[in-house]
C-alpha cells in the first residue's frame, strides 16, 4: 500500500538528497548497489551478534535507498530497464538477508519457540512470492499493483519489531513477524486476485523456449 501511496510524502525528502548524490556525480545503479550491499553488510553482521537497535536504525538508513535511486533516475531522465531489473533484484536480495538473518538470531541467538521460527520463515518466503507474482504477471503484460503487504510495509514492521526488541520490549519481534507472516500470505493471494480477473488473464501464452509444440486439444470426448 505504502509503495503507492507513500511516493508523494516521501519525495520531500528524497528529492533534496537524490539532487546532492547527482552534483557528486553518482549514479542511480551506483547508489542502488552501495545502499544493498551496506544493508545486507549490517542484517547479516549486527542481527547475528545480537546488536538489534543499532541494525534496525542502520539498515532504515540505508534502505531509504531504495527510493533515491529511482528519484535519481527520474530526475536524469535517464531511468533504464537495466536499472529496473538492478534495483527490483537488489530489493530482493536484501530482503533475504535481513529475514534470514533475523531467522538465524531466532534460532541460534535466542532459541525462540518454534512457531516464531516458523513463522519468520514464512515471511522470508512470502517476501520473495510477493514480489515474484507481480514480476511474472508484468512480465506477461498483467497488471499488478497494490496488496496489503509491500516492501514497505515490510521492512517497516520488521526493522520496527528488530528495534523494540533490541530495547528490551517483549514480544515485539514476535508480534511483527506473526503480523508479517499472516499478511505476507494474504498479499500473495490478493495478488494472484488481481492476475486472475485482469481482462488479459485468459489470454493464450507462448510456450517456453526448448519446449515442442502440441496441438490443440479440444475438450471433451469425440465418438
Amino acid at each position: 500500500m505504502l509503495s503507492v501511496k507513500g511516493r508523494k510524502p516521501a519525495a520531500v525528502v528524497m528529492e533534496p538528497i537524490a539532487r546532492g548524490l547527482l552534483r557528486m556525480g553518482l549514479s542511480p545503479n551506483a547508489v542502488t548497489i552501495v545502499g544493498a550491499a551496506c544493508t545486507i553488510a549490517i542484517a547479516v553482521v549486527l542481527i547475528p551478534m545480537g546488536h538489534l537497535f543499532a541494525a534496525a536504525v542502520l539498515s532504515g538508513v540505508f534502505a531509504a535507498f531504495d527510493m533515491v535511486d529511482g528519484t535519481m533516475a527520474r530526475m536524469k531522465g535517464s531511468g533504464t530497464k537495466f536499472g529496473a531489473t538492478l534495483d527490483a533484484t537488489c530489493d530482493r536480495i536484501t530482503d533475504g538477508a535481513l529475514f534470514a538473518a533475523i531467522t538465524w538470531w531466532l534460532v541460534f541467538g535466542v532459541q525462540a519457540h518454534g512457531s516464531v521460527i516458523a513463522a519468520s520463515f514464512v515471511v522470508l518466503v512470502a517476501s520473495q512470492v510477493i514480489s515474484y507474482v507481480k514480476a511474472r504477471g508484468e512480465a506477461s503484460g498483467l497488471t499488478v499493483v497494490g496488496g496489503l503487504i509491500e516492501r514497505p510495509e515490510r521492512l517497516i514492521l520488521g526493522l520496527l519489531g528488530v528495534g523494540l526488541s533490541g530495547l528490551g520490549v517483549p514480544f515485539a519481534l514476535e508480534v511483527a513477524l506473526w503480523l508479517l507472516a499472516v499478511g505476507s500470505v494474504v498479499t500473495v493471494v490478493q495478488r494472484l486476485m488481481f492476475v486472475a480477473r485482469d481482462e488479459h488473464a485468459k489470454d493464450a501464452c507462448a510456450a517456453p523456449a526448448g519446449a515442442k509444440e502440441h496441438p490443440q486439444v479440444e475438450s471433451g470426448s469425440q465418438r
